[in-house]
């Protein structure tokens, strides 16, 4: 079976990877289309050092999953839409020829596998992998499973909007436009927030979340973000960080207006410094988030379906799995893609 695969931090293409077989509770599936994630490309360049930060931190609980080995392969991609093949022994799930769709773990009787980053379980960018039949959703209404494979990324924008408790009445700023934000955008016009502003230097992101529900984009070389908002908004003030480096969150604290809430969707990998006192001062309120849960999984998958969110602008590119890695490399230039697709 073929896969693009991680390997001293470049993609490479292997012919040679064992055919899954699906065992009590798993589905072999047939991979329609996975998206290519932010977080890949970062995990490319900085696996090691994300892991390492990993392994600092406490309070969480253990799953039980394989620490990953950083001398072999890497499987990756987690935003999916699969055909179902063939269902494990003393298994019930969707039959074969099924669209399906599904939280990236797969369940063991030892633990929790997440499909993102693995040394032993394949992901989307590979012809074929397995899910847990627990974990399936049907996709419906006869929906492109380019689109499907799409609810996994619209998931962490709604996410973010539920865990802000924005409501109508309350306008949004949003900086950073890549696929993150323009997750949040999504959730945000599905709720009747309004007025949503945004910021980004790339002329083309600008462009992209407007079609998405934005009500105006900014350039922040032209306009500071926050004196867009002061201009264009009104209400309280809900913003959204999806950029994600040092020194942008410290910027919302000193910049947002008193009583904001700043939240923070945008992963930074490196350290960071903030000025507690114009929080304080401002009596600003921090909330960061991650991932989704399994209600707003399966709600984004059934807003895509039912065309509450058209997600087709997104799709900027197709690849096949030769194709990976140049996609990688085009991914970087934000003025020519949102999201790549994997359609092995």
């Amino acid at each position: 079976m073929r896969a693009a695969v991680l390997r001293d931090g470049a993609i490479v293409v292997r012919d040679d990877v064992p055919e899954p077989e699906p065992g009590f509770g798993h589905v072999l599936v047939q991979v329609k289309a996975c998206g290519i994630c932010g977080s890949d490309l970062h995990f490319a360049k900085h696996g090691e050092r994300m892991m390492a930060l990993g392994e600092e931190m406490s309070g969480m609980p253990s799953l039980g999953t394989p620490k990953l080995d950083f001398g072999r392969d890497i499987f990756m991609g987690h935003e999916f839409a699969a055909e179902v093949l063939e269902v494990g022994p003393d298994t019930q799930s969707f039959a074969a020829g099924t669209i399906v769709t599904s939280i990236p773990i797969l369940l063991s009787m030892t633990g929790i596998e997440p499909i993102v980053y693995s040394n032993g379980t394949v992901g989307g960018y590979a012809e074929r992998m397995l899910l847990s039949a627990p974990m399936l959703l049907e996709v419906p209404n006869g929906l492109d499973p380019r689109h499907a494979a799409l609810t996994e990324p619209m998931a962490v924008g709604l996410h973010a909007v539920n865990k802000s408790r924005i409501e109508p009445g309350e306008g949004a700023l949003v900086l950073g436009c890549g696929p993150v934000g323009i997750a949040v955008i999504a959730a945000l016009k599905q709720k009747g927030i309004e007025p949503i502003v945004t910021a980004d230097y790339s002329p083309a992101r600008r462009a992209l979340a407007t079609a998405m529900g934005a009500h105006e984009a900014v350039d922040p070389d032209a306009e500071p973000s926050f004196v867009a908002w002061a201009r264009a908004g009104r209400g309280p003030l809900v913003v959204f960080e999806a950029i994600g480096v040092p020194g942008i969150i410290d910027g919302a604290l000193r910049d947002a207006p008193a009583q904001s809430r700043i939240v923070v969707v945008g992963v930074c990998m490196e350290p960071d410094s903030i000025t507690p006192f114009w929080a304080v001062s401002k009596e600003l309120n921090l909330q960061f988030v991650l991932g989704y849960d399994p209600t707003e999984f399966a709600g984004s998958l059934r807003s895509i379906a039912e065309g509450e969110i058209d997600v087709t602008p997104i799709i900027t590119g197709e690849v096949g799995i030769d194709g990976v890695a140049g996609a990688f490399d085009e991914l970087g230039d934000p003025d020519r893609h949102c999201k790549i697709l994997v359609v092995p």
